[in-house]
């Protein structure tokens, strides 16, 4: 399993960043896929899951009606658009395949290696 996100980077309040994150190693179409993210000094957090299904998707109060999240199963890529950024979602995202589990304190083989995204003016 190897999951790799781009797209990270610092951007003003108010802003907008597209993560995506390319998959391999397993059969992408198959899976849930999710973003979580953790702020510095924080704990992991779910942002986003997206299933094998059209409008099967799922988001976090924090972000809902700002991120949209997206994939496309024969690039094996997922995507996370982010909208009306806020200093509070500076953190670095990650991609997972599966979905996140409540309490997580450490990355598995399931999980990328992260982008750092900064909100700041």
């Amino acid at each position: 399993v190897q999951l790799v996100e781009s797209g990270g980077g610092l951007v003003q309040p108010g802003g907008s960043l597209r993560l995506s994150c390319v998959a391999s190693g397993f059969p992408f179409s198959t899976f849930v896929m999710t973003w979580a993210r953790q702020a510095p000094g924080k704990a992991f957090e779910w942002v986003s899951s997206i299933g094998r299904g059209v409008g099967d998707e799922v988001y976090a109060a924090s972000v809902k009606g700002r991120f949209t999240i997206s994939r496309d199963n024969a690039k094996n890529m997922v995507y996370l658009q982010m909208d009306s950024l806020k200093p509070e979602d500076t953190a670095v995202y990650f991609c997972l395949r599966g979905g996140f589990k409540s309490g997580t304190n450490s990355r598995t083989s399931d999980w990328g290696q992260g982008t750092q995204v900064t909100v700041s003016s």
